[in-house]
C-alpha cells in the first residue's frame, strides 16, 4: 500500500500531471511512448511503472524480446531502428540530467527523424515519466497482484 495516495491527497497537482500525461500519449508514436515510459522507469527503478509499461506495450503489440531489451538497448542494434535507438538515447540523457547529457550528437540524431513539435512532444512524455516514477518511488507504489494482474 502507497505511503499516500497522491489523487486523493493532492487532487489538484496529481490531475495536473495527469492532463500533462494525456498531451504526452496524444502527441507521441504509441510505440515510443512505451518504449519511453519503460527505459526512463528502468533507469529510475520505478517498479511499479516498469511492471506497467512492460504490460503496456505488450498490449500495443511490442516483442517481449524488445521490451527485455529497452534495459540494454544500447548493446541490442539488431532489435531497434535508427528512430527507436535515437529516442531511446534522448529519454536516457534527459532522465539522467547533467553537464554532458543531452548532447549536441544526441540532440541532433534525434532531429534527424522528428520536427521540432515532435521533440518537445517527446521532451514532455520523458519528462512526465519521470514525474510519474518520482510520484510512485517516493509513495512506496507496487505493482498490482491479483486475479486481474498474474504473475506469469
Amino acid at each position: 500500500m502507497p505511503r499516500i495516495e497522491m489523487g486523493r491527497t493532492n487532487k489538484l497537482g496529481y490531475a495536473a500531471v495527469i492532463g500533462l500525461e494525456g498531451y504526452a500519449r496524444k502527441s507521441v508514436d504509441p510505440v515510443l511512448y512505451e518504449l519511453i515510459k519503460l527505459r526512463a522507469s528502468v533507469l529510475n527503478g520505478c517498479g511499479y511503472c516498469v511492471d506497467m509499461h512492460a504490460t503496456a506495450g505488450r498490449k500495443r503489440g511490442i516483442p517481449v524480446r524488445k521490451l527485455f531489451a529497452v534495459a540494454a538497448w544500447e548493446h541490442s542494434p539488431t532489435l531497434f531502428d535508427d528512430r527507436e535507438r535515437a529516442v531511446l538515447a534522448l529519454t536516457d540523457a534527459v532522465t539522467r540530467l547533467g553537464p554532458d547529457t543531452v548532447t549536441d550528437e544526441i540532440w541532433a540524431a534525434a532531429a534527424a527523424h522528428f520536427d521540432d513539435g515532435e521533440l518537445g512532444a517527446l521532451v514532455l512524455a520523458i519528462a512526465t515519466i519521470n514525474v510519474w516514477n518520482r510520484i510512485a518511488i517516493s509513495t512506496e507504489m507496487a505493482p498490482p497482484v491479483d486475479a486481474k494482474h498474474p504473475v506469469e
